[in-house]
């Protein structure tokens, strides 16, 4: 069906360039038989030279960028087409005129007139030709860029949705053992420490799913962390998180912060037999600053390096790309880590 219409549409074209040859060379002329019978002997030409210049030329050579190639078969086609051009005058001169060239066409005795009508034809259909394919290839570029942008995306959802699985493992095993033994004892902190540890499944396994939460929420998980870990380290632990001017309406990518606190508490070392952490969070407009501070005898570039931090710093490149500034640090047996995030 498509090849009907197209043959159907071509016929069309090709009757309106014989009309249009028929009045062109007989502007001059009384005789409009033999006008006719020129311009249809001129017709298998000019669509032949046509073809071969949309159909060969120009996608074999010109859009694959084959220039010496296009050159030389362009200039065949001139001679060839010429040289039938020159054959449609004689054409005109014997079999229209009789040999009396006083009585031929006035337009059809100049080559270069006739030439110049068929050219017009092959121009105009090459122009459009070539309008075309840049247009086509235009759209399959930007298709191919489509489905490029697609795909890094999809990796780049990959790479996040690996790097929230690293999060929380070690966490979740030491949180377990302690709740086993909490359970041996039968502590009355049992039920409360079961609590805290499903509000925090639920936001590690549901909410991280999410683009953005609450920072109020990001906030109630790390107490309820911190809480866990209080559990756990007995009379071992020393640690305040302090947080103010927290907008209500303020969001961030879910579990970016809870991280640093659960690295500290897992790279975090005693001195003087007491862990100490400290916390600070504030928010100023559309700029978040979070400080956190361990007690730590590890050397800070090991720290730095770890797959912990490693992950956090992936995360946010891709989530905040140039919207954040991380500087890590150590003092003498502090570790510090300071993080300013712009949430606009």
């Amino acid at each position: 069906m498509k090849f009907i219409t197209r043959a159907f549409l071509h016929a069309i074209f090709w009757c309106a360039v014989l009309v249009f040859f028929t009045y062109f060379f007989g502007a001059d002329s009384k005789n409009f038989n033999d006008t006719l019978q020129f311009s249809l002997f001129l017709m298998p030409i000019t669509i032949a030279t046509t073809y071969v210049s949309i159909y060969k030329l120009i996608p074999d050579y010109l859009i694959k960028k084959r220039y010496l190639s296009f050159g030389v078969y362009s200039l065949y086609t001139l001679i060839i087409s010429g040289y039938l051009i020159m054959v449609s005058i004689f054409f005109s001169l014997i079999y229209l005129a009789n040999f009396e060239y006083k009585d031929m066409n006035p337009l059809t005795r100049n080559m270069l007139f006739v030439g110049t009508g068929v050219y017009l034809v092959v121009i105009i259909v090459s122009a459009f030709k070539l309008l075309k394919l840049n247009l086509k290839n235009t759209e399959k570029t930007k298709q191919l860029e489509t489905k490029i942008l697609e795909t890094q995306l999809k990796l780049k959802e990959q790479e996040l949705n690996y790097l929230k699985m690293q999060i929380h493992p070690h966490f979740l095993f030491n949180t377990l053992n302690t709740l086993y033994g909490f359970a041996l004892k039968k502590a009355d902190e049992t039920p409360e420490m079961i609590l805290k540890l499903s509000n925090l499944l639920d936001y590690l396994l549901y909410q991280i799913n999410k683009p953005f939460v609450l920072l109020t929420d990001e906030i109630n998980h790390i107490e309820d962390y911190i809480e866990l870990e209080k559990m756990r380290f007995n009379n071992t632990l020393n640690t305040s998180f302090i947080y103010h001017s927290i907008s209500e309406t303020t969001k961030i990518a879910p579990m970016l912060l809870l991280p640093f606190v659960e690295n500290s508490f897992k790279h975090g070392s005693l001195v003087e037999g007491v862990l100490t952490l400290d916390i600070t969070l504030t928010t100023h407009d559309d700029t978040i600053e979070f400080n956190i501070t361990n007690s730590s005898l590890s050397e800070a570039s090991d720290l730095e390096n770890g797959i912990g931090l490693q992950n956090i710093k992936k995360r946010l490149d891709i989530l905040y790309h140039t919207k954040y500034q991380l500087d890590i640090s150590q003092d003498n047996s502090l570790f510090h880590v300071k993080l300013i995030l712009k949430t606009e």
